[in-house]
């Protein structure tokens, strides 16, 4: 584990001390863009981020990509990082106001290295090889200098209003990907709304799956999106048999390579997510939706 301040001293020494970082409003660039992730093969190691870059390179492509100008511009300055290799490959890199502590949580991101392949190695059947791929298997983004209130509702598992750059945090991943030579971003949607925003870039791998998430969307288009994740989450949406439907994470893709960009974007996939869409009907119970809502507070701005 190895944790740093930005704009101060170190917090706490686990691992070998890593170099300050010039603040990034201090003229030049804090590296050049051929030294961004540079390999360093004297260090390889767990201890490094993705086993190969240091804390101070991850800073600096913050930096680059506009990430400590946002925080700064929401006054959640200074930062303190923290990456946690314990369960290297399954690595943990955390953002914070000022220091590391639970209140203070900013980014929260679990992610690893990996190789994917559907299972039997093939879909809609066509061979699909195996894909070298970023994993992000948490993703947590929140403003803890803010709270919620009867104007700004929280989503399912929020604990603070979000930070709304979602755009520059997939193009951070999306940079990260290609620098590290990977065909995709893989992507765990724990929550229905997290698969709402993700889809935006990404696909979900299933055909089957991608159709469910287009007909609760579509069945209720009506219905905020906000106010249909607490219906999902406290199990109030019905399935056509009755049965309480339980929403189940799965793989969501941005493809980076052509392969995978034409398998997602070709009329095989596509016929199969509209041949799916018949299968899923949904309900609400909105009586019981109406009483467990009222015992944990509004869940619409």
């Amino acid at each position: 584990m190895a944790l740093k301040l930005l704009e101060g001293k170190h917090v706490a020494k686990k691992a070998k001390t890593t170099s300050k970082v010039k603040p990034f409003w201090e003229g030049t660039p804090l590296v050049g863009e051929t030294e961004l992730f540079s390999h360093l093969a004297e260090e390889k190691g767990s201890a490094l981020f993705l086993g190969s870059y240091s804390l101070s390179e991850v800073v600096a492509v913050l930096g680059k990509k506009n990430f400590l100008r946002e925080a700064r511009k929401r006054r959640l300055w200074p930062l303190a990082f923290n990456l946690d290799s314990s369960a290297y490959p399954l690595q943990r890199f955390q953002i914070y106001l000022r220091e590391a502590t639970p209140r203070n949580l900013i980014v929260d991101l679990k992610i690893r290295e990996g190789l994917f392949r559907p299972a039997g190695g093939v879909l809609l059947g066509r061979p699909f090889p195996e894909q070298k791929c970023l994993r992000l298997e948490w993703l947590t983004l929140q403003n803890p200098a803010q709270e919620f209130g009867l104007r700004k509702t929280p989503l399912p598992g929020q604990l603070h209003p979000g930070l709304n750059i979602g755009k520059k945090v997939m193009d951070l991943f999306v940079y990260l990907a290609r620098v590290t030579a990977k065909d995709a971003l893989l992507a765990f949607p724990a929550y229905f709304h997290n698969s709402l925003l993700f889809s935006r870039y990404f696909a979900f791998v299933n055909p089957e799956k991608q159709a469910e998430v287009f007909a609760l969307r579509r069945t209720f288009r009506d219905v905020p999106w906000k106010q249909l994740a607490w219906i999902i989450h406290l199990n109030c949406l019905l399935r056509e048999d009755g049965t309480p439907y339980e929403w189940k994470a799965e793989e969501q893709i941005f493809p980076l390579n052509r392969f995978l960009k034409d398998l997602f974007d070709s009329r095989d996939y596509k016929d199969a997510v509209r041949k799916a869409l018949p299968e899923f009907r949904f309900t609400i119970d909105w009586e019981t939706f109406y009483r467990k809502s009222a015992e944990i507070g509004p869940t619409t701005d």
